[in-house]
């Protein structure tokens, strides 16, 4: 399940790659890279708690680079964080 949400981000950010400017756009693969690593590390892993840890911190790495590069070049485009709803945000 992991794999197909990040093969559809993947996918939604080339079809926003226009949306962002090119130093924009490499924050967020730095970012993305980065979590699909953490992710491989996760898939590696005995199930636990551990595992579960290791998952979240790679949806925190990339939802952290999203922010970052919408800060950078935010296009009217909303970031997470200043809604409150991202996925490893709280309410």
């Amino acid at each position: 399940m992991k794999k197909i949400f990040i093969s559809l981000a993947a996918a939604s950010v080339f079809a926003l790659g226009a949306c962002q400017s090119p130093a924009a756009d490499k924050v967020e693969d730095q970012a993305e890279a980065k979590a699909e690593v953490i992710d491989e590390q996760a898939d590696a892993m005995p199930a636990g708690p551990a595992k579960e840890a290791m998952e979240n911190k790679a949806d925190v790495v990339e939802e952290q680079g999203e922010e970052k590069a919408n800060a950078m070049d935010d296009n009217g485009e909303i970031a997470p964080s200043e809604t409150g709803v991202g996925d490893t945000q709280k309410k």
